[in-house]
């Protein structure tokens, strides 16, 4: 039987305050890139769940969500590495406090920023990916879903689970 497919899941913060996004400069093998708050689905947690950690790990602040901003399929391609990578991509928008200082920013994020729409516009060349872009483009045009057409079975929680 051959091995089944699964993209990799991650989650994405998409914070705006004042006209301003909140992104990551982050250490990639590519150099220094710019990238929304984000991060991988853990085992055990759901994906508002993952936000919340991502976005605290990553800025030191915590994060709210409060609607979908939209859910993105992305294929990333590196020959020469030979990699060939699918993220399944959850955005969420929401509301974020003040960094906590006993807290430090996760390991490979050099700082955070805040940045207007058109500065993340012309910063393309420096995105993580493109659905860096994508994601607050689809906020700023209104994408809104509600948290509720997520749902996330007790199972996820379980430890002796059986799949």
């Amino acid at each position: 039987m051959t091995e089944r497919w699964k993209p990799s899941v991650t989650v994405a913060a998409i914070i705006e305050r004042d006209g301003r996004f909140l992104l990551v400069e982050e250490r990639t093998v590519e150099g220094l890139k710019l990238n929304n708050p984000a991060g991988h689905l853990d085992p055990g947690e759901s994906l508002q769940q993952a936000v919340v950690r991502e976005t605290l790990e990553e800025t030191t602040r915590q994060f709210s969500p409060d609607r979908l901003v939209g859910v993105y399929l992305y294929r990333f391609r590196r020959p020469a590495a030979d990699e060939d990578m699918t993220y399944l991509r959850f955005a969420f928008g929401g509301t974020i406090g003040d960094p906590d200082p006993a807290r430090t920013l996760d390991t490979g994020i050099v700082r955070t920023l805040w940045m207007s729409l058109t500065e993340v516009r012309e910063s393309r060349d420096r995105h993580r990916s493109p659905l860096v872009l994508q994601c607050i483009e689809d906020f700023v045009a209104g994408r809104r879903y509600p948290l509720d057409l997520l749902d996330c079975n007790a199972s996820v929680y379980a430890s002796d689970s059986k799949v």
